[in-house]
């Protein structure tokens, strides 16, 4: 069983002269998941090789298991400095992709055409898409049989409450919570920072950073 993970190159929280990138706990949480079921991971990023960590993930009130279990693991750490460019890889080599999330694909993922064609290349394939957190926000312009792919699911992702939480509202280029819905999405969600995840025929997708661990097991569930 063959999983591509894809994260984002981008490292600038709009114009705020502060850094961003992907969450921490949102790569390990599902690198372990996947890794421990005896999966072959591949990780990808637009620009390739280290793709930036948001400092603020890696907060000591943000510490999981999975991290620490990251930070104990030279060998995971290298396979997440040298991710393969994006543009570089197939979906006719996996069996699924998962998009962690993190501030930085709002930037940079959501409009990556390769990105884009790499999505419609699974999912048109009967192939799994799975994403948390902002992860979902990574499908904004994906489209399957001429409509939004989210169009008619059952969707989650960060909202707008979470969003609002990090004063982070009028940062962020798009709303997760608002576009999912605008583009046809049957968005649901939980508490604030609660484990959330939605399973719509091929579509996983989790409310949070709390959502990554189950976000990975039922991408699991549907591949087995």
């Amino acid at each position: 069983m063959k999983i591509l993970m894809v994260l984002t190159s981008h490292d600038q929280l709009g114009n705020t002269g502060k850094p961003t990138g992907f969450w921490l706990e949102e790569f390990a949480a599902p690198y372990y998941v996947f890794r421990d079921a005896g999966v072959d991971i591949t990780l990808a990023s637009p620009k390739g090789g280290q793709p930036p960590i948001d400092p603020k993930s890696d907060d000591p009130g943000n510490q999981t298991e999975a991290m620490a279990r990251f930070k104990d693991d030279p060998a995971a750490q290298r396979v997440l400095a040298s991710t393969h460019r994006l543009a570089d890889v197939k979906a006719d080599d996996f069996d699924a992709v998962f998009y962690p999330g993190g501030h930085g694909p709002m930037w940079d993922l959501v409009n990556d055409v390769n990105s884009i064609a790499l999505i419609e290349s699974f999912y048109n394939a009967g192939k799994p898409v799975a994403a948390v957190c902002h992860g979902p926000g990574v499908l904004r312009k994906v489209t399957y049989q001429g409509e939004p792919i989210v169009k008619g699911k059952r969707v989650t992702g960060f909202t707008n409450s979470e969003e609002a939480a990090v004063q982070l509202t009028d940062v962020v280029p798009f709303l997760v919570e608002d576009e999912l819905k605008r583009l046809g999405g049957r968005f649901e969600k939980a508490a604030d920072w609660a484990d959330f995840t939605v399973v719509d025929g091929r579509l996983v997708t989790g409310q949070n950073p709390a959502s990554s661990t189950s976000g990975a097991k039922e991408l699991l569930k549907l591949l087995r």
